[in-house]
């Protein structure tokens, strides 16, 4: 008889989250914060991260509010936190959206006059305003701060976003400058301004609240950071098979490895579909037990191969770690940290 649940064998992939690295980060961020309280952005499934590995060591750390982008994703997080304490950073659109934030208790970021005057119209309510202050994404702009639309609103948090806060860049004070200047004239409870970099720019730019994002996941945008951001990301694919390679004889698509002498290779499990892009190939390697296994030729959707020479023990199965330092990765490979987070595949998010 055939069995009508198998058991699925075990993944050659495997995501690890260092949950007290995360939480550390957020208590570090949190105390450069200052007087201010430390949010947290968990969009984009905490950056690749997943909800149910972040959210959760996140709250316990002592984050109080969370922002996502869609509405789409405010139900997986409302299952560790509070909805009343979750953000919606791209608004409200349409009276379904606005029927859905107060069924589900969410906030919407209020970023224009139209959803100001539709979440009135639509029943009103507590929410939070984005004000434009020199982005150019997303917010009203100083011109409207005093419009009947804005006045009728309920505020919890009046909002901007710093445009080059990894720079030392002048527009950065003109940034909170004028949220400043909106801030007297638009009643509200909460000022909130400083995304991760920002922190690093000191008391002027926390406000109230502030919002890492990148920099609970690992990630530098500014060197002041360097010394209270941990890793929390760690990677590591099975060996899928390992061969000999005869001089001449070439490795993966339009043979751009060649060997020059006889060697032992082995196909790892990952590739370009796991978010270990292409570009991330050449002059990089991942690790055996900290012996350095050379990639060869170019990294494949789902595999790469790599020089065994000095691992001539490994055998198919055995696990080796992929290098995921956000930071140094983005460095060599023209990405940024926010790149190599969010690019991380489905297969390895579930491995």
């Amino acid at each position: 008889m055939t069995d009508t649940h198998p058991v699925l064998p075990p993944a050659s992939l495997r995501l690890t989250v260092d949950r007290g690295a995360l939480a550390a980060n957020w208590q570090a961020l949190n105390a450069l914060s200052g007087a201010a309280k430390a949010g947290a952005a968990v969009k984009a499934d905490c950056y690749g991260l997943g909800v149910d590995n972040c959210v959760p060591t996140l709250r316990d750390a002592g984050c109080e509010t969370f922002f996502v982008a869609h509405w789409s994703e405010v139900p997986a997080v409302a299952r560790h936190v509070p909805a009343h304490q979750i953000a919606v950073l791209h608004g409200v659109l349409d009276l379904a959206g606005c029927a859905f934030a107060r069924a589900i208790g969410a906030v919407p970021v209020i970023n224009s006059l139209e959803q100001a005057e539709l979440w009135t119209a639509s029943g009103g309510g507590a929410c939070h305003l984005m004000i434009d202050t020199g982005i150019n994404r997303l917010g009203i702009s100083m011109d409207e701060i005093n419009s009947p639309a804005v006045s009728a609103l309920s505020i919890d948090m009046l909002m901007s976003h710093l445009a080059s806060a990894d720079e030392d860049n002048a527009t950065n004070h003109r940034q909170a400058a004028l949220l400043q200047d909106a801030a007297k004239v638009v009643p509200h409870r909460r000022l909130s301004l400083a995304n991760s970099a920002g922190i690093a720019l000191g008391a002027d730019f926390a406000f109230d609240l502030t919002r890492p994002g990148l920099a609970l996941y690992g990630g530098i945008p500014r060197a002041e950071l360097a010394g209270f951001i941990k890793p929390v990301a760690m990677v590591e694919a099975r060996i899928l098979q390992c061969h000999p390679l005869a001089a001449g004889e070439a490795v993966g698509y339009n043979a751009t490895f060649v060997a020059e002498t006889a060697m032992r290779v082995g196909t790892v499990s990952i590739g370009y579909a796991d978010g270990f892009l292409r570009a991330r190939g050449r002059g990089n390697a991942v690790f055996h037990e900290s012996r350095r296994l050379p990639i060869l030729g170019k990294v494949s959707m789902d595999m790469v191969v790599v020089d065994l020479s000095a691992a001539p023990d490994c055998v198919a199965g055995d696990w080796v770690s992929v290098p995921w330092d956000i930071n140094a990765a983005a460095l060599q490979n023209g990405l940024s940290p926010y790149e190599m987070l969010t690019s991380i595949g489905q297969r390895l998010r579930k491995g």
